[in-house]
């Protein structure tokens, strides 16, 4: 899969059914050695162009279970506290 087709696609909790955000909105942290994909960063509900990320979510990329045609489902624990 290539990242552009991330782009668009809603990110959906599993745990609750809640909205995270859109993938087009979050960062991913990736190894330069690698290439792989660590950890996806959801932006906090303030945010705005990457402004007051204070409540930003780093969720590891093991936490997504499954990316459709429209969303990306995470099994994403919600005592995970945001930074």
């Amino acid at each position: 899969m290539r990242l552009s087709e991330l782009i668009g696609k809603d990110i959906i909790n599993l745990q609750n059914g809640g909205r995270l955000g859109m993938a087009a909105d979050s960062d991913l942290l990736i190894q330069e050695e690698t290439g792989i994909i660590e950890s996806i960063i959801l932006p906090g509900r303030g945010s705005f162009l990457g402004l007051w990320e204070k409540d930003a979510l780093t969720v590891p990329w093991s936490a997504v279970k499954k990316i459709g045609s429209e969303v990306i489902i995470m099994d994403l624990d919600e005592t995970i506290p945001r930074r």
